[in-house]
């Protein structure tokens, strides 16, 4: 009988994580970069987008980081 092959990423076979880290990076228009971690992706969005309202940024961006 042969195995099947599992199904899921990384992170659900890990046993061991219990959360998930976002990294949100804020590019600003005179070329400076500002990272910041969170465990929670609706706090990240948030900070997103609150730094997206000033005028110095020109993006930000939200990346799943290990």
């Amino acid at each position: 009988m042969k195995k099947r092959p599992k199904r899921g990423g990384r992170y659900r076979r890990d046993r061991r994580r219990k959360h998930r880290h976002w990294q949100v990076t804020v590019y600003y228009h005179d070329g400076e970069k500002f990272a910041r971690v969170y465990i929670d992706r609706e706090r990240a969005s948030r900070f997103a987008e609150r730094q997206k309202k000033s005028p110095v940024v020109k993006a930000t961006r939200i990346m799943e980081v290990d």
